[in-house]
């Protein structure tokens, strides 16, 4: 069997027989990978503890007809913070559910990777509020697979903004024009809420808008859900169990 060497983010893991664990991973070269991961619920394991959900790891494996195998496995970053704390771990686990449903066997992604290893660096330093993160991942996920939600133009005509009608089904914000009847306008600083949320690296303020705003980040976390659910045909099965303050 060929060996290979990869960077990989444990998105879940499932128990296989006695001993083995099956390992969901995204890999920065070869998208997800399916892998079994032998022996490694034995007591004394010698790679046992690194593959555990959220942990960034370095790995050889072998490839196999159905599943590849894990032969060593590095830790790289544990994001063990992530796992001891309720709040953290249930905001994780709604980054790597999204990303185990839109990442491709064998084809490389290197934004959802980059993506998804600053969204679990962003839980990892403690934050106050995890939920904005929560929101912020959804949106930038989205826009990564091809769905981008405008705010700086209309969704439909592209005609520079800013406008106050907002659309999950069009994709963003509608000017008066385009905006279909009966559709409410909101307030402008939810806008601004979904543009920071949207915004490409902007990691740090997040937790500031959040507090200063709170009105409007509840309004624009519900448009996250909405417009990821919507666009990406999927049910988020983990987003209710985020606590929010």
């Amino acid at each position: 069997m060929a060996t290979y060497r990869e960077q990989g983010i444990v998105l879940r893991t499932y128990k296989l027989g006695e001993t083995d664990r099956i390992v969901h991973l995204l890999t920065q070269g070869r998208g997800k990978v399916r892998a079994v991961a032998k022996g490694v619920r034995r007591p004394g394991s010698r790679f046992g503890g690194r593959l555990e959900p959220f942990s960034h790891v370095d790995l050889q494996l072998y490839e196999g007809r159905n599943l590849d195998v894990v032969n060593q496995a590095e830790l790289l970053a544990s994001h063990a913070r992530i796992r001891e704390e309720h709040t953290r771990s249930a905001a994780g686990s709604v980054m790597v559910e999204l990303a185990d449903a839109v990442a491709q066997e064998g084809e490389r992604d290197n934004a959802l990777f980059l993506l998804l290893r600053a969204g679990l660096q962003a839980l990892d330093a403690r934050p106050v509020d995890p939920s904005v993160f929560v929101d912020a991942f959804l949106l930038r996920l989205a826009s990564v697979v091809g769905f981008h939600a405008f705010t700086e133009a209309c969704a439909v005509c592209r005609r520079p903004g800013p406008h106050v009608f907002l659309s999950v089904k069009a994709g963003g914000t509608l000017c008066a024009d385009c905006a279909p009847p009966g559709t409410r306008a909101v307030d402008p600083e939810v806008i601004d809420v979904v543009r920071a949320l949207g915004a490409t690296g902007e990691w740090a303020v997040l937790p500031r808008l959040a507090r200063e705003t709170p009105d409007a980040h509840r309004t624009a976390a519900s448009y996250a859900r909405a417009f990821v659910e919507h666009h990406l045909d999927r049910r988020l099965r983990s987003y209710d169990a985020v606590p929010r303050g």
